[in-house]
């Protein structure tokens, strides 16, 4: 049985970004059928719009990892992305990238693992 889509280093696993009502879908990305979080489900039309209600609230750059990363991002209270400052807020941004790479995403986990929630 497969679990979701996997890298070939690290086995991350990538969930489905859609959302609704704040709860972020647990299925993996690109899944058939409802979005899911525990008992509530929906669709594309009930999902919450792609922008991140993080984008414009104030910020401050994010701790770094030796090598310098995540480069003066800071991370979103609400997506738990890595975005830009502008100014001292969040640059306008949507809940998920599905341009980010596997390298980001590990990134990302190995941010987490050494800093936490």
């Amino acid at each position: 049985m497969t679990t979701g889509p996997r890298d070939e280093i690290g086995g991350v696993m990538r969930f489905c970004r859609s959302r609704r009502g704040g709860r972020r879908c647990t299925r993996p990305v690109d899944h058939a059928g409802l979005h899911r979080h525990r008992t509530v489900m929906w669709a594309d039309t009930g999902a919450d719009p792609l922008r991140c209600t993080g984008s414009g609230t104030t910020g401050a750059p994010a701790a770094t990892l030796p090598d310098g990363w995540p480069h003066g991002h800071a991370l979103c209270p609400t997506c738990h992305r890595f975005v830009p400052l502008h100014g001292g807020v969040l640059a306008p941004h949507d809940t998920s990238d599905p341009a980010e790479t596997q390298a980001g995403a590990l990134r990302r986990r190995e941010w987490f693992n050494t800093f936490g929630w």
